[in-house]
């Protein structure tokens, strides 16, 4: 098992195994591939620990062989804070993934993977108020109301009042235009969350029926722990260029997407009264020589000069493991005529 650093981390919604699993790559990056593929989560990631399980590639091999598995789309090596306080430090793992994915699917995943480290605990979320509209205030002390001098009802005994006289034929008045329908005073957080989502992405501009269509899903994320900042980041995350239907597109991110139930005895009124812990963050490191940076700006998990290295190295066969058994066993001799007499 990996001490903390290059762990792995198998990444969500992967197909079965079969025979067929990595068959397009190349020899040598399928056999470290499949190597991978059967290890453990947690298991050592780095180059050196990989090269002394695979006797047939040395180090500089397995790392041309990971840079090649990361163009492919299955692993992303990261880099995020562990730890609490003092003791909070940086650490590197790799998400791995046996289905191949592009660039847009380890964008949106590694995103919810930051969004859901940053979340720190905080005081339990009250409903904020909308745009536009102002905050009840409290009700105001009952005041006595004068007499009237007509009571609202005539009296049983009091002779109804004359009617006036008809006015002459003409023009009717147009009717006064109907009143506005009275918006509502109390939302709920999660109709908030999801009308704040065209605010946040004009692709997913909902109406007000569709937020309240979509509002018992979402309050399904509330139930589980979250609030409305991480709902809005795991739903905005890596939207494609051209959103067709966005109340299709949300309610299908509502499903797919939803996180896990928060452990017994994590309740909100419990972290409320906790000291807030630092916010964690996630920074994907180039796969080849590890500079850090943002999901977007390291297309196929390697910076823009690793990434130019391994473009103009592309046309280079991969060398096949009787190669490789081959030019040790002619070393071998070389050394020996070398220790001859």
């Amino acid at each position: 098992m990996a001490e903390p650093g290059y762990g792995k981390r198998s990444a969500p919604g992967q197909q079965s195994r079969t025979r067929e699993d990595f068959a397009l790559l190349p020899t040598r990056e399928r056999y470290v591939a499949g190597f991978v593929d059967h290890l453990p989560d947690g298991a050592a990631m780095s180059i050196k620990q990989l090269a002394k399980q695979l006797p047939l590639y040395g180090q500089q091999a397995i790392g041309t062989a990971l840079n090649a598995l990361s163009v492919a789309g299955h692993l992303r090596r990261v880099r995020c804070a562990v730890g609490a306080g003092d003791e909070t430090r940086w650490v590197s793992r790799t998400f791995w993934s046996r289905t191949a994915r592009d660039n847009e699917w380890w964008n949106t995943y590694l995103a919810t993977e930051n969004a859901s480290r940053a979340t720190a605990p905080t005081a339990p979320l009250e409903a904020p108020t909308p745009p536009g509209l102002a905050a009840p205030a409290e009700a105001p002390a009952p005041t006595a109301v004068p007499l009237q001098r007509t009571p609202p009802e005539a009296a049983p005994d009091t002779a109804p009042p004359t009617a006036p006289p008809a006015a002459p034929a003409g023009p009717a008045a147009p009717a006064p235009p109907p009143a506005p329908a009275a918006r509502p005073t109390a939302l709920s957080p999660a109709y908030l969350a999801l009308a704040e989502l065209g605010r946040k992405d004009i692709r997913l501009a909902l109406s007000a029926d569709d937020c309240a269509a979509l509002e018992p899903q979402a309050a399904a994320w509330f139930a589980r722990g979250v609030d409305a900042d991480y709902l809005i980041a795991a739903l905005t995350a890596g939207l494609p260029a051209q959103v067709d239907c966005p109340p299709r597109f949300v309610r299908r991110r509502l499903t797919d997407k939803i996180p896990p139930y928060r452990p017994a005895g994590h309740s909100s009124a419990e972290t409320s009264t906790q000291a807030p812990s630092p916010a964690r963050r996630l920074l994907v490191e180039c796969t080849d020589c590890g500079r850090p940076g943002r999901p977007e700006a390291l297309p196929d998990g390697l910076c823009r000069p690793c990434r130019a290295v391994h473009s103009e190295s592309d046309g280079t066969p991969s060398v096949g493991p009787a190669e490789v058994a081959a030019v040790k066993a002619h070393m071998a001799n070389l050394r020996d005529l070398l220790k001859a007499p």
